[in-house]
């Protein structure tokens, strides 16, 4: 039986080979596009781990999506804040979420405070030395070609001067000064949020989150701690990432299971006398189902390996052309876009598998 599962599919090369690159196009999908959507999700976590804040204060409710919401803080709050108990630095930030050449988020900063948080790696140059200069980190500067301090770039329509290049994770690609993002944006004297760095026991920051929202002006704020900020940055508090997620999914899993079925029938339809020749010899409908089962089960298996290796390929260029772009290829992913395919490629095999269980052995043999 191995050997006629093998020869059945050597038989009919382009038909096997089309249907084991429908599989591997399913797994590429589906791995890619939970790599780009966990990648960038991920990065933003680690980004905004790596500021050195112990605390956030800004504005409104609590989002996920806090990076879009407009600078609507008064930048005078932070001298409030850093007169509070167990506070030690409080840094405003204005963040601009662009969308150029790609989707981005600027920061214009108080360089002082804000390296304070956590200071600043430089591979090269310095802090801000006038209103036009521009900090990058190193994987921005690796996107753009022959990119060294010194040089000038376009930000947010205004060209800036390349002052320094640091070490990326501590918060954006890209950081200009504060006043400038105020006067560029035109919204002088206001912020995003604030960063705040804290004395490192718990208590002490309940105790400040209590002072903020019962100071006038406050009281509708959001004060949380690092830990429960990032603690938004799931899935679930995205809106419509799990919904383009499945959606996805279930696209790439269609169409491998439309691939497999079409290919199945038309090979038991082919199959009809070489059907009957095995009832007529003793097999039962249990052993047409296994040959059936079987090889599909070998196609799904070469366009899985196929799909799993292209896509640890796609992300090793993807690095290597776009330095900025997170793409995360997880283990736990891989697993579950294998049993995907195999299970999309099993129910496309079922029905064409019980239709050549069911043939008459006479009439198969008889088929012209």
């Amino acid at each position: 039986m191995n050997k006629l599962i093998v020869g059945n599919l050597v038989h009919r090369p382009l038909r096997s080979v089309i249907s084991a690159f429908a599989v591997a196009i399913e797994v590429i999908m589906i791995l890619s596009v939970v790599a780009i959507f966990y990648g960038i999700l991920n990065g933003s976590r680690a980004q905004t781990s790596g500021i050195g804040g112990d605390m956030i204060v800004h504005p409104g409710a609590a989002s996920a999506l806090m990076n879009t919401s407009s600078a609507s803080a008064d930048v005078r709050v932070a001298d409030v804040l850093a007169k509070l108990p167990h506070v030690q630095v409080v840094s405003p930030v204005y963040i601009k979420l662009t969308a150029g050449t790609s989707l981005e988020t600027v920061y214009g900063i108080d360089f002082n405070s804000f390296n304070a948080l956590r200071a600043f790696t430089f591979v090269s140059g310095g802090p801000f030395k006038g209103p036009d200069d521009l900090i990058i980190d190193d994987l921005q500067a690796a996107a753009t070609p022959h990119l060294n301090v010194g040089d000038s770039v376009k930000v947010l329509n205004h060209n800036f001067k390349v002052c320094g290049i640091v070490e990326h994770g501590k918060g954006s690609r890209k950081f200009i000064p504060l006043q400038t993002m105020e006067a560029l944006d035109n919204s002088p004297g206001k912020a995003t949020m604030f960063y705040l760095r804290t004395e490192e026991q718990p208590q002490y920051q309940e105790a400040i989150r209590s002072e903020i929202l019962h100071t006038d002006g406050l009281q509708d704020w959001s004060v949380q701690t690092m830990q429960e900020f990032l603690s938004t940055l799931t899935p679930d508090h995205l809106p419509g990432f799990n919904i383009a997620l499945r959606v996805v999914i279930s696209i790439a899993t269609i169409i491998g299971f439309m691939v497999i079925f079409q290919s199945m029938y038309t090979a038991v339809m082919e199959r009809t006398r070489e059907i009957g020749i095995l009832k007529s010899m003793g097999a039962g409908q249990l052993s047409i189902v296994s040959v059936v089962l079987r090889e599909t089960m070998l196609l799904a298996s070469a366009g899985i390996a196929i799909g799993v290796a292209a896509t640890y390929m796609l992300r090793a260029v993807l690095h290597n052309r776009f330095p900025t772009l997170s793409f995360a290829v997880t283990t736990d992913w891989v697993f579950k876009a294998i049993g995907i395919a195999l299970l999309g490629a099993l129910l496309g095999a079922f029905y064409p598998a019980l239709k050549a269980a069911r043939k008459d052995p006479i009439d198969a043999l008889s088929y012209e």
